[in-house]
């Protein structure tokens, strides 16, 4: 259900359907942060279930490259609305996820989601910044 909410929620003339994600992507740095917790939440569930690593990584891969390219203000938006990271991502837990799955306690998750939320803003930080960097010396 989140996924199709942040993803496929409205139909619009055509065919296409976008989600909340693209439309909360509008507000300023906050819709961008909200549409990425929204997103890691599938993560969590999809670890909680017991999805392996690796597949686990490729989700995660998949929320960052949609975080990164829709901090871009309108062009990031509208990739939001045609990349679709949680409709992929659930489309990963559809296709590994098996009943017999050992499920992972609620403290190894934490302590992943941990490193991984320090790593993934500590990143998008230091992208934010190398640009803002870049920009400034060509300005001056």
């Amino acid at each position: 259900l989140m996924s199709r909410l942040l993803d496929n929620w409205f139909q619009l003339p055509g065919g296409f359907r976008i989600g909340l994600d693209p439309i909360i992507g509008l507000m300023p740095g906050l819709g961008d942060f909200l549409g990425s917790i929204f997103s890691l939440w599938i993560v969590y569930d999809a670890a909680r279930l017991g999805i392996r690593p690796w597949h686990l990584v490729r989700m995660i891969v998949n929320v960052v490259i949609e975080s990164v390219i829709g901090a871009i203000p309108l062009a990031g938006d509208l990739f939001d609305a045609v990349w679709k990271a949680n409709a992929k991502n659930m489309l990963l837990v559809e296709r590994h996820y098996h009943p017999e799955m050992r499920g992972r306690g609620l403290g190894q998750i934490i302590a992943a989601f941990g490193l991984l939320i320090a790593v993934f803003y500590g990143t998008m930080f230091l992208v934010f910044y190398l640009l803002f960097r870049m920009i400034a010396g060509l300005i001056s």
